[in-house]
């Protein structure tokens, strides 16, 4: 019995000692599970996720460690990566595309995109299959970079060669970007092979697609979820059963980004701007990366490089440049062309406010107007045109580089500031930039210019680069062109672009360059760019100002215009740079008609020529009291208005309205006309307020301007701004300017 009982105690000693054994087993298999992320018994399909924006040393070390993890495992037959990522810094997404290649030589590698794009896509591709939604991002092919700084030397620090510090020259740092570019498209050629459908100088543009048109050109192979990408790894691993397993990082280090600004993913990109770009990776870098164009909005980078010191004023000199309106140019930008015109004793003043400049005029050969942030107004434009048309130089020029234009110039009514005084020469910087994909050097935006025409700017010239340049519209003036493969940003089409314009107006010339930078430092010295601030040196230095014979007999008066029945003329139209003709036919004495490609207007006059009715395109406008025809002769000092109710008609329905006039003759000029012709004019300060209720809606235009008479001709021209309101809420704004073209009596 007692035998028996001390058996029993040894067999529960042992059955515990047993138990403890296999509780410290289960407890280090947990344990195990727990340091190991993946079991190492079963098949897998494993997940790993590349999201947000790869900056940061921190954050492609996880990544690079969860691709390791993903080789080394042999329990995980297949992989899936998420992808939802705007890319990074060039060598980073560089170090995760490589690590991807030797996952995929192992085990496939199948992609689901949430949003792919730059050095996001520049992942995906080293995958055997792409899945996307219909509505992913994808593509935005191309690379950003910060140029290398310009050196301002010490004496204390000291380095053994000019590049030294900065480690690249700024004219040639941009030929890297398209080195990078071409690994870029490589790397997509290589693994998409047959599959993509998109040329690569498409590819090169950086456009962003939807999932579904990815799907079309090739970017991608199929629309689907996770779980479709999951099961189209299982079924290329040839896996019938198998488990999901996400592959995490073995230690999670928070990124700087994370920590100040939360998780970066594409979708919330809206303050990762250049300058945490710049203090991350200072310049010169290059990231595959995108980055909304706010982004460059909010970066201080974006500044002009070297503010104007208002003291240079001091300098007085023959040469004005303006920057009263906020003018986007300095000593820094003109220094070489500062230093050719002082080899031809001709002095250089800067002026910082419209008085200043006005009262300089006088005496000043040639005005400078660059990249204006405000609006010239029609006081100062008639000044300015005034001192052209007796023998001054003006020169303007725009750059559509965000240095020059800043946020001021684009919340400005005018898109381009400076076309509030250009369009008074017949000239107009258009919208965008011009760039060339095929031809060009070191990065697209950069064109070459090699056509032109016959003129003293460009004698001698074969070959310019302008860099970001805008066309000029010019109705025939232009003296130099880009190549008819150029492209315009906003136009987006081809075309044979002038970037470089001629007026004469008067005795004076106004010569219109889209371009700023190629006059700067080392910019100047590509191909022919010197010899062509050398020519506008030597055109400045010779300016001689001539007063006009006209201006002997600016008084007098403006008699009743002799325009007999049968009388034709033809004027040019621009509304904000956009070129028209129309047609004024004088019918009879009670009738004229006005056509323009849309519309035609009847205009029908009282025995005394005031205007009471016009009809057009099934509307017709009754004026209570007709608007009377200017009281001639007119004199400098004459005033009159007119108030008046009117009725207008419009497919049937009658709207009600007001319109009052306001005009002044303010001096008396020669206008010389598209013709060849000179016409002396009366200048007349015009106002009209149109008041028409709509639908319970209270319509108001208010036009503002001057317009020019002559006895000979009539109207030979006006420039009115023109401004619409809807319950007194800004509606729309635009520059009305006619000239006349021809007259036929």
């Amino acid at each position: 019995m007692l035998k028996l009982l001390k058996s029993a105690d040894e067999r529960r000693v042992i059955a515990a000692a047993l138990l403890a054994i296999v509780l410290i087993l289960l407890v280090g298999y947990a344990i195990y599970l727990r340091i190991s992320p993946v079991p190492s018994r079963r098949d897998f399909v494993g997940v790993i996720r590349i999201e947000g924006y790869i900056e940061e040393p921190s954050v492609v070390k996880r990544h690079l460690d969860v691709i390791s993890q993903a080789i080394s495992n042999n329990s995980i037959k297949a992989v899936v990566m998420v992808i939802d990522s705007g890319g990074g810094y060039a060598d980073y997404v560089e170090q995760i595309y490589f690590d991807l290649l030797a996952l995929k030589k192992s085990k496939p590698l199948v992609a689901s995109v949430v949003s792919a794009l730059s050095g996001g896509y520049y992942i995906a591709v080293a995958a055997n299959y792409i899945f996307a939604h219909p509505t992913s991002m994808v593509g935005n092919v191309g690379v950003k970079a910060s140029m290398p700084p310009i050196l301002i030397p010490s004496e204390i620090s000291i380095e053994t060669g000019a590049y030294k510090w900065t480690g690249f020259s700024q004219i040639l740092f941009p030929f890297n970007l398209s080195r990078a570019l071409d690994n870029f498209l490589s790397a997509i050629e290589k693994n998409r092979g047959d599959k993509l459908k998109i040329p690569q100088n498409h590819l090169r543009r950086a456009l962003i697609y939807l999932g579904v048109e990815a799907l079309n050109l090739g970017l991608i192979d199929e629309l689907g979820s996770l779980q479709s990408a999951i099961e189209k790894a299982a079924q290329i691993a040839n896996l019938s059963r198998y488990d999901v397993v996400e592959v995490k990082p073995r230690a999670m280090q928070e990124s700087l980004f994370q920590s100040e600004f939360g998780n970066y993913t594409s979708t919330n990109a809206g303050i990762l701007t250049m300058d945490m770009l710049n203090a991350l990776h200072p310049p010169p870098a290059i990231h595959y990366i995108y980055l909304p164009p706010e982004a460059l909005f909010l970066s201080s980078s974006s500044a002009s490089p070297v503010e104007f010191n208002a003291t240079l004023s001091a300098i007085r000199g023959n040469v004005i440049v303006d920057t009263s309106h906020r003018n986007q140019v300095s000593w820094w930008v003109l220094d070489k062309l500062i230093f050719e015109l002082a080899k031809m004793n001709a002095s250089v003043s800067f002026t910082y406010s419209w008085s200043d400049l006005h009262s300089r005029l006088e005496n000043a050969s040639a005005l400078i107007v660059a990249s204006p942030t405000i609006p010239y107004s029609t006081e100062e434009a008639d000044e300015i045109e005034k001192f052209v048309r007796k023998g001054g130089l003006l020169l303007l020029f725009f750059d559509p580089a965000w240095e020059y234009i800043g946020m001021e110039g684009l919340r400005s009514e005018i898109i381009a500031p400076v076309n509030s005084l250009s369009v008074r020469f017949g000239l107009s910087f258009a919208k965008g930039y011009l760039y060339n994909e095929d031809e060009y050097f070191g990065m697209y935006r950069n064109i070459y210019v090699r056509k032109f025409g016959n003129h003293a700017l460009t004698r001698n010239l074969n070959s310019l680069v302008f860099f970001t340049a805008a066309g000029i519209y010019s109705a025939g003036k232009g003296i130099a062109w880009a190549s008819n493969e150029t492209y315009s940003s906003v136009a987006e089409r081809a075309d044979e672009y002038a970037v470089i314009a001629a007026v004469e107006r008067g005795n004076g010339t106004v010569i219109a360059v889209g371009d700023l930078t190629f006059m700067m430092e080392p910019y100047c010295y590509v191909e022919d760019n010197y010899k062509l601030l050398v020519n506008m040196a030597s055109l400045i230095a010779n300016v001689s100002i001539k007063i006009p014979e006209e201006e002997e007999f600016l008084e007098g008066e403006i008699t009743r215009p002799d325009l007999p029945v049968g009388t034709e003329k033809i004027f040019r139209e621009r509304i904000d740079g956009n070129e028209f003709k129309f047609r004024w036919l004088k019918i009879s004495e009670r009738e004229i008609i006005v056509e323009r490609a849309d519309q035609k207007i009847h205009y029908y006059l009282t025995e005394d020529g005031a205007l009471e009715r016009w009809v057009s395109e099934g509307r017709e406008c009754i004026y209570e009291k007709p608007i009377p025809e200017p009281p001639y002769p007119l004199t400098i000092g004459k005033s009159w208005s007119h108030r008046s109710n009117f009725t207008l008609t419009f497919e049937g329905a009658e709207y009600f309205g007001e319109i009052i006039e306001k005009n002044h003759v303010k001096d008396f000029e020669s206008i010389i006309a598209e013709d060849g012709n000179t016409y002396f004019c009366a200048k007349i300060e015009y106002s009209r307020e149109e008041i028409t209720l709509v639908d319970e809606i209270v319509m108001k235009i208010n036009i503002t301007g001057n317009y020019w008479i002559s006895s000979e001709a009539g109207t030979v021209k006006q420039d009115f701004l023109i401004q619409y309101y809807m319950d007194d809420f800004p509606a729309g704004l635009e520059r009305d300017m006619i000239i006349l073209v021809s007259i036929k009596k």
